[in-house]
């Protein structure tokens, strides 16, 4: 029985080997469809949890301070389809698991005690096609629209001549 739960969750793990730690700032590139488009949303902030491990069910929340300084967290499954890449932009020495305390600070900048820039990206290469994909499809349908505006202009300018002829006629 364990072996067979332990084969499903397998298919569900993601690609990437992602590991984000507490204390590190990192970004996240998430996949949104909005109606029939789809677009990329990133989040960027400090991890102050990770919860239930390596498997199916692990999670990790971010913390990140908005302009209006405001407090904003996030918590993503590490394994959700829809993240694309998972990039670290910093990491801070920390010697708590569960970063709460960070709630409590109201200044806009968190700064943690042996924070280093440290550049890591865990991504999917499937996602990276995705994206590409994407891509091409934003182009076709900017193509399409400047199309469709040129097509626009010409009618009214169309327009605008007969208007000037009929007006001339009557005068």
């Amino acid at each position: 029985m364990n072996q067979q739960i332990l084969e499903i969750s397998k298919r569900y793990l993601s690609k990437h080997q992602a590991d984000p730690r507490p204390g590190e700032t990192i970004k996240v590139y998430q996949k949104v469809k909005d109606g029939e488009k789809e677009r990329i949303q990133t989040f960027e902030g400090v991890v102050i949890a990770r919860k239930h491990g390596k498997g199916i069910s692990a999670t990790f929340t971010l913390r990140k301070k908005s302009l209006a300084g405001v407090g904003v967290e996030k918590t993503f499954p590490l394994h959700l389809p829809t993240i694309i890449k998972i990039e670290r932009l910093k990491k801070a020495k920390v010697r708590r698991a569960k970063l709460y305390y960070l709630r409590n600070i109201k200044s806009l900048l968190i700064k943690l005690k042996g924070e280093k820039i440290d550049k890591k990206v865990w991504e999917d290469k499937s996602a990276e096609e995705e994206l590409d994909k994407i891509r091409h499809e934003q182009e076709l349908e900017a193509k399409v629209k400047k199309k469709e505006k040129k097509l626009e202009e010409k009618a009214l300018e169309k327009k605008f001549e007969e208007a000037q002829k009929t007006h001339q006629e009557e005068v």
